[in-house]
């Protein structure tokens, strides 16, 4: 089992973006754990990763409930009403039910972290996420024994959302991951971004952020999780399982069916930036590769 990570950090504690933009970072995904001296690497990874710009998260998103374009999201979503939201928790849990976010959001920790984002289009951005781990949720509810995976569902509203009323996928949007890697400290769910609330066009209220795997894993607007014995079905398997495989972990060795995944176009970068080699893992090599000793990554991709 992966080590905990806990902190002390709250919004109280969170840097303003005009001063963020200008610091050293105080926490930097895999690197800020590292400050913390609780999980191990080098201090120059923490150094080396710069945010994108709060316009650049914003209006460069996938997600295909408001669009399929890049710039759809942030010009369809501000249609989907977040509040009052809500969260049905059901499945293999010692305490079912449906919590409101304030409700949530009342028994955890906020705090910043700073993480890779990979998509598996092969660009990638550094985002400020602020959030709490998923682990704290899941304690909460109490998970029983025999609980092997967690799936998530993302809202389904037509009305709100123009994309669903287009069968791109089998709505609604569906992702699932295994129980070890929904408890390991990285996994975040996220209600912010650079000390503000989460926008819409990525994924408001709250949604998960899974740092090492490739973005279509952190499933946006979550409205229900379900602890279960077997591996959920998830969109994009769904779609097309040859291509898009359950783990979806970031892997420069494995190419998608069509495409390299050996190296991807950092967002923001400019025209004449050149690709960067993409890491294993994304990056979080020495914190998850644990979870999947044993296992072929060309088979579980």
């Amino acid at each position: 089992m992966a080590r905990r990570y806990t902190s002390n950090l709250t919004y109280d504690d969170v840097t303003p973006e005009h001063q963020f933009l200008n610091r050293r970072q105080i926490m930097a995904g895999a690197g800020g754990l590292l400050g913390a001296g609780l999980i191990g690497g080098t201090a120059q990874a923490q150094d080396a990763l710069e945010p994108n710009t709060w316009e650049e998260i914003t209006t460069y998103n996938n997600y295909y409930e408001f669009g399929t374009g890049k710039s759809d999201p942030s010009e369809n979503a501000h249609t989907l009403t977040t509040s009052p939201w809500a969260v049905e928790i059901d499945g293999l849990v010692d305490n079912p039910g449906t919590y409101s976010m304030e409700d949530i959001l009342s028994e955890v920790e906020i705090e910043e972290r700073i993480y890779r984002f990979r998509c598996v289009e092969a660009w990638s951005m550094v985002v400020p996420w602020n959030g709490f781990e998923l682990a704290d949720l899941l304690n909460r509810v109490g998970v029983q024994s025999g609980a092997t995976h967690v799936a998530f569902e993302t809202a389904n509203r037509p009305d709100e959302m123009p994309g669903v009323r287009v069968p791109v996928l089998a709505w609604p949007y569906r992702e699932g991951l295994r129980l070890d890697e929904a408890m390991h400290p990285l996994t975040m769910m996220a209600t912010g971004i650079y000390g503000r609330d989460i926008p819409n066009q990525n994924g408001a209220p709250m949604r998960l952020v899974v740092p090492w795997k490739y973005g279509f894993k952190s499933i946006k607007s979550i409205v229900r999780i379900t602890l279960t014995d077997e591996e959920p079905p998830t969109s994009w398997n769904m779609a097309n399982a040859r291509e898009y495989g359950f783990y979806s972990n970031v892997n420069p060795n494995v190419p998608h069916r069509r495409w390299s995944q050996a190296d991807e176009r950092r967002i923001g970068g400019g025209l004449f930036a050149r690709r960067q080699p993409t890491l294993m893992f994304n990056g979080y090599e020495e914190e998850v590769a644990a979870m999947y000793e044993g296992m072929d990554l060309e088979t579980n991709y």
